[in-house]
């Protein structure tokens, strides 16, 4: 293996390890210690990784002062795509010509964009992201909330109560959501939970779209509880306890399969 080549697979193991010693490296690479040894001096001095006693370990990104607490909508999106991009075009076939919407910000979400691109609705949404993709693509009117912009997860958010939300209605509101309990729909902002409570104040339905690992996920905040919910799109995966307790609260459960593996690709 080229010098490049073994240093990029390097940094990419470190990636998924946090951290490895020379002798693991070794096997991973099928190279001499000598050589892993002075392929992390290499990429140490050039900050891209960090040299440990016996080994190397990932360099975490520095967190912007003004991100939300919450994994980063890049994170997010190399998650279960395909689970995603199924719940995506199920909810996207829900919309009518003529509608009013509401979408959160959120990758799975996001991913309904390329099915609402010969759609002709009005969407609220606080994901700029989204709102870009679809004034390019489509010819839907699009409605975006004032506030701050946050660029880790790609979201439009104010913490006041007076903004624009307050004067459009929706018959749907499509969100993602963190997780999923008996207890309701969980995040781990307060801020997104304020503005989140804003826009499910404006819609007569909630459709929540959530892969079967948001079964599993806990945070400390409860956006709402489940008799909110009117429908949820998951996928094929989601247990039968899961799926009993969403119909215990009244809810309505889509079971969707997930699409092939594909690579998602952001516009810059």
């Amino acid at each position: 293996m080229i010098n490049h080549n073994r240093r990029k697979r390097l940094l990419g193991l470190l990636g998924e390890h946090a951290s490895a010693s020379v002798d693991q490296l070794c096997a991973w690479l099928n190279a001499s210690a000598a050589t892993v040894r002075r392929d992390i001096s290499f990429l140490a001095e050039r900050n891209m990784l960090t040299r440990t006693r016996g080994g190397a370990e990932r360099i975490e990104p520095k967190r912007n002062a003004f991100a939300l607490t919450g994994e980063t909508f890049q994170a997010s999106l190399e998650r279960r795509p395909a689970h995603k991009r199924a719940i995506a075009r199920h909810a996207a076939g829900m919309c009518e010509n003529g509608e009013t919407i509401i979408i959160n910000g959120g990758t799975t979400t996001f991913m309904m964009a390329e099915f609402l691109a010969h759609k002709r609705l009005k969407i609220l949404t606080n994901s700029f992201l989204m709102a870009e993709r679809l004034l390019t693509t489509s010819e839907n009117q699009i409605i975006v909330p004032g506030g701050q912009i946050y660029r880790e997860q790609n979201v439009i958010l104010s913490p006041f109560d007076n903004d624009i939300t307050q004067h459009h209605y929706a018959s749907k509101m499509f969100m993602g959501i963190y997780g999923l309990s008996m207890l309701g729909l969980m995040e781990v902002d307060p801020l997104l939970i304020q503005a989140e409570k804003r826009l499910l104040g404006q819609a007569e339905q909630l459709i929540v779209m959530a892969d079967s690992s948001k079964f599993s996920r806990k945070a400390g905040l409860i956006l709402c509880g489940l008799n909110r919910v009117s429908c949820l799109i998951t996928d094929t995966d989601v247990s039968d306890a899961a799926v009993q307790m969403m119909e215990h609260a009244g809810v309505q459960v889509m079971t969707v399969t997930p699409e092939e593996e594909q690579e998602l690709v952001l516009e810059d």
